[in-house]
């Protein structure tokens, strides 16, 4: 079953046009997704910015929270798990949320230009939001390490794409370095306004369960995203839309996993790629999130990941980039261990779209066979003669 995230506002029936407060200002005409106009004008009163002009959309958002069909059966009974899908934003990840933000604070302030570090879908959400505000987008990749689908968005949204030959840390070292020196802005998880734009994964989950989570599970790599999601949650407690806020759970793949050996790894490895990341921006605020929460971060092999992006694509339907199953990877090994029990809700992030790694895509399903155009040879090979 798959729900869609509302907006704080609720439908009246029947339709009628709805007075707004003076003080919120007027919005563009709705999306064809159900009305939605992007987070930050469906959340405009928890998000920074306070110029509508200065608003930069592609009206991110909305995505679907997908309930388990399958993965669930590993779990005790009256578990309930959902996927939060990222996949379906605009350029098919998480990173639309807090690029809105990011570039329409940047176009607030005057910015010309942005710049960024990515291992892929950082630098395809900044050179699409930057292409829309008439700024330019400059992007440092580590060379080798972007997958083809995250690395062709890049660069036919018009960024200026440079590969380094080093590891996505060292290419936002330089990011910083340039970014001192030179009028461009910095538009990575370390700008404050990312983060502002994720949380609203969370109070979408919140709108549409009508509940916070027992737990929330995410992939790990730079680190921001399970910073800003219990922002998300902890905002919503604040304000009394919700009465708890989950226990965070972060897995980072066991070949780039710093937060979990406690050091920085020189060389990280891992078949997931987004989250091949050796020394992360948020390492401190993400243990910070992790203790108060009580939650834990912890490791997933290479080989756990793809099997959760094989389960999640086969089973339940839902096509994500391997980064992403660390998340279902990390509690079904949770599960193993019976940390949950009947009445437990689980929300998986599940960060990217399966089509951004074509790659790891091909290299993990099977080939198709090619047989004679011959009605029997057909219904052979389909197991019918």
């Amino acid at each position: 079953m798959a729900l869609r995230a509302v907006s704080r506002k609720k439908t009246v029936r029947p339709r009628r046009r709805i007075s707004r407060p003076a003080s919120r200002p007027s919005k563009p005409a709705a999306s064809a997704r159900s009305g939605w106009k992007g987070v930050i004008l469906e959340y405009w009163d928890y998000l920074p910015i306070r110029d509508r002009s200065a608003v930069v959309t592609l009206h991110e958002g909305h995505t679907p929270l997908i309930r388990s069909v399958d993965i669930v059966r590993q779990f005790p009974e009256g578990v309930e798990i959902y996927f939060k899908f990222e996949g379906t934003n605009p350029t098919g990840s998480f990173k639309d949320r807090g690029m809105t933000v990011a570039i329409s604070r940047a176009k607030e302030e005057g910015a010309k230009a942005v710049i960024c570090a990515s291992t892929g879908n950082t630098s395809a959400a900044a050179a699409a939001y930057a292409g829309r505000a008439g700024m330019c987008a400059y992007v440092l990749i580590p060379e080798g390490n972007v997958a083809l689908g995250k690395l062709c968005q890049a660069m036919m949204h018009g960024a200026k794409v440079l590969q380094i030959r080093g590891t996505f840390d060292r290419a936002l070292e330089l990011v910083r370095q340039i970014a001192k020196e030179h009028p461009v802005t910095i538009v990575n998880s370390i700008n404050p306004y990312r983060l502002e734009g994720q949380k609203t994964a969370a109070f979408e989950i919140v709108d549409t369960l009508g509940r916070a989570p027992t737990y929330h599970a995410l992939p790990v790599g730079n680190a921001g995203n399970i910073v800003a999601y219990y922002r998300g949650y902890r905002q919503y407690l604040k304000l009394g839309k919700a009465r708890s806020a989950p226990v965070m759970l972060g897995f980072q793949a066991e070949g780039a996993a710093p937060i979990v050996r406690g050091h920085p790894v020189e060389n990280p490895q891992s078949v997931a790629s987004a989250i091949r990341i050796g020394n992360p921006a948020n390492w401190q605020e993400a243990l910070k999130t992790r203790d108060e929460s009580r939650g834990l971060i912890d490791a997933v092999t290479d080989t756990e990941i793809l099997a959760a992006y094989r389960l999640l694509a086969e089973r339940e339907g839902v096509f994500c980039e391997p980064a992403s199953a660390a998340s279902v990877a990390g509690i079904l090994k949770l599960a193993a261990r019976r940390m949950f029990k009947r009445g437990d809700s689980i929300v998986c992030t599940l960060t990217g779209c399966g089509l951004k790694d074509p790659d790891s895509a091909l290299s993990q399903a099977s080939r198709p066979a090619v047989i004679p155009a011959d009605l029997r040879e057909v219904a052979a090979h389909m197991g019918f003669a």
